[in-house]
């Protein structure tokens, strides 16, 4: 078998039709709100770097005074004094520089962190779609490198381009003050430089677009194999990854050899034009000087204040590089940003008027079993149920499915009783998965309405729906944290006796006391440090501990053993005795925790029933239920 890499690296974004072609000035201007804050001291700092590097024009003068007064004069004293002038001017452009960083170096680690909390706090309100389709180093990428680049951004480039840009006009207004035909000279590179750093800026842009994708590629590629590690060990597949590696590296090397060439190009440029422009104008300038039409100490300083402006010149390709580097990870950052968060319309008070009545658990859930007043208890099959868990003409298909493509779920009906436990029973595929996930609101029916005890769920704020719903996932996610902390995920307010029973009801409070410090154990990332069945029961607990009013479980057993699945099985027909629950199922066992059985297929509910009913008179559930898989399935 050939060896081919686990990870397939991502598909450049960098061509990609719908991103935004704006100008390097238009994207930057959107991080104005985020400086809009600390816009005093970015602006007192820039005046104090203006003047700061317009005295570095003054030391000009002084030679020019210096050698045509005490030096030709033999003036020692006057030497001296010019030298002191000379040493304080030094002194105060080092100050001002160093006050300069002082003032921007706070406020602009505040602008990154503020940043980074924007990006944060809008990934958490993405749809799940959003992170279906993004990979996660790209997100990563953006949270990090990407904005460390715009904080360097706003903390040189933003603020020289302005002081060089002033600190050229004032120098050139010297040069030709002080003698206007050597100063032309010294202008006449000024067009050749504006129309190179012009395609300069453009070429450079694509460039650093190009490169800061495929460092989020890499981003992923990492971020996978670390996290994978298992499975490349387990299946001997570090070569075929390492290769993934080597191909993105070069691929990014490749593309930042790119960048140094075109920044080699433009820096030599930048310095050769301006070079030649010196050099002429000190020929020119010493053949006045040897006709008396031109004083040494008039060609010193001329020259002196020339060569001050070699760097704001010089620095011109340099900064447009890294202000090309920056507007592209602005572009880069708002594209997350602009992605449209999950809003929430519902404001929660709308459907029966007891809910806020109901005895709630300690994660504000409704808690308690049993039928509110009004319902009637019917299936939901000829009318519209007034409570429990029910789901009317649902239909769903994901968002970047083939527009052609089927529906995952169509016109599923099905009403769940208060009180009541139903097993949702299907072949791989079916759609069991994607239907609970629609309880919980990550995702949002394409059609038809699912009801809370007659609350439509659309008008119901996403905060509230999960205050009133625990999921316990078929893949149980845990956290960098101890195992109590992850358990308590489930419950904001919860207590340490809320936590015990949790751990109880899931069989955990066994091998969790026999954890070096117990509940206060670091699990480790993603839980690798316990086993399969451990991590379930976990998120099996940190669904329970809230006493949640709706509970879905998806296949909450598939990991555990006979012994363990039966203890497990046996405290969990207590806590689904007092709520509302949907159980995805796929062996009898866990059917058997069920009042009724929904059989789902082909993204419909097929049948409805006790389990004995259904495996009595339904080929397809008997066959599911005996391990039998049909081949059309």
């Amino acid at each position: 078998m050939a060896d081919t890499a686990l990870t397939t690296p991502p598909t450049d974004r960098t061509d990609l039709p719908h991103l935004p072609q704006r100008s390097a000035v238009r994207t930057l201007l959107r991080l104005w709100p985020f400086v809009r804050p600390v816009r005093a001291r970015l602006f007192t700092a820039a005046c104090v770097a203006v003047v700061a590097s317009c005295l570095s024009l003054v030391i000009p003068l002084v030679l020019k005074w210096l050698v045509d007064g005490p030096v030709t004069e033999g003036d020692a004293g006057g030497v001296w004094l010019g030298g002191g002038y000379l040493l304080l001017l030094g002194v105060a452009e080092a100050l001002l520089f160093g006050l300069r960083r002082w003032l921007v170096a706070r406020p602009l680690a505040g602008v990154e962190a503020a940043m980074r909390a924007a990006l944060y706090r809008h990934l958490q309100r993405l749809p799940v779609a959003f992170h279906d389709r993004w990979p996660s180093g790209q997100l990563l990428s953006r949270g990090t490198t990407d904005l460390q680049m715009l904080r360097m951004f706003l903390t040189f480039p933003l603020t020289f381009l302005l002081v060089n840009g002033v600190t050229i006009l004032v120098g050139w207004a010297v040069l030709l003050a002080q003698h206007w035909t050597l100063g032309l000279v010294l202008l006449a590179p000024v067009l050749p430089l504006m129309a190179l750093c012009s395609v300069f800026e453009a070429k450079y842009g694509r460039a650093a677009r190009r490169t800061q994708d495929q460092l989020g590629d890499l981003t992923t590629v990492v971020e996978e194999s670390v996290l994978g590690i298992r499975v490349i060990k387990g299946f001997g597949r570090h070569r075929s990854q390492a290769r993934a590696f080597k191909e993105l590296t070069r691929a990014l090397r490749t593309s930042e050899l790119r960048k140094a060439r075109l920044l080699a190009c433009i820096l030599g440029v930048n310095t050769a034009l301006p070079e030649i422009a010196i050099g002429g104008a000190l020929v020119l300038g010493t053949l006045q000087v040897a006709d008396g039409a031109l004083s040494t100490g008039t060609l010193v300083a001329f020259l002196s204040t020339a060569l001050a402006l070699r760097w704001p010149v010089e620095s011109i390709g340099f900064l447009l590089a890294m202000s090309s580097e920056a507007a592209t990870a602005t572009e880069r950052y708002f594209e997350v940003m602009d992605e449209p968060a999950v809003a929430d319309e519902g404001n929660g008070d709308e459907g029966d008027g007891d809910a806020a009545e109901r005895p709630r658990g300690t994660n504000g859930a409704v808690g308690g079993g049993g039928r509110p007043a009004g319902s009637d208890g019917h299936d939901g099959c000829d009318g519209s149920p007034t409570g429990g868990l029910a789901f009317s003409g649902v239909a769903f298909r994901y968002p970047d499915a083939v527009p052609d493509s089927p529906p995952t779920l169509k016109d599923v009906t099905l009403h769940i009783r208060p009180g009541e436990t139903v097993a949702l029973v299907g072949a791989t595929g079916s759609g069991k998965t994607t239907l609970t996930a629609l309880v919980p609101r990550l995702y949002d029916p394409t059609a038809g309405r699912i009801t809370l005890d007659g609350r439509d769920l659309a008008t119901i704020g996403r905060d509230e729906a999960r205050s009133l719903v625990a999921v316990a996932f078929e893949d149980p996610t845990l956290f960098s944290a101890t195992a109590g902390e992850n358990v308590l995920m489930g419950a904001e307010h919860a207590q340490e006796a809320d936590l015990r029973r949790a751990l109880e009801v899931a069989q955990a409070d066994g091998f969790v006391d026999a954890l070096p410090e117990g509940t206060a154990t670091q699990v480790g990332e993603q839980g690798l440090s316990l086993s399969g069945g451990q991590r379930q029961r976990l998120a099996l607990a940190r669904a329970v501990v809230g006493r949640p009013r709706f509970l879905i479980l998806d296949d909450p057993l598939s990991a555990l053993d006979v012994r363990t699945e039966a203890a497990v099985e046996a405290a969990l027909r207590q806590v689904l005795a007092g709520t509302t629950a949907l159980v995805v199922a796929h062996r009898p066992s866990t059917v058997l925790l069920a009042d009724r059985v929904a059989l789902l297929s082909d993204g419909r509910i097929a049948a409805v029933g006790t389990h004995h009913e259904l495996l009595r008179d339904n080929p397809e559930y008997a066959a599911l239920m005996s391990g039998e898989e049909e081949g059309a399935r």
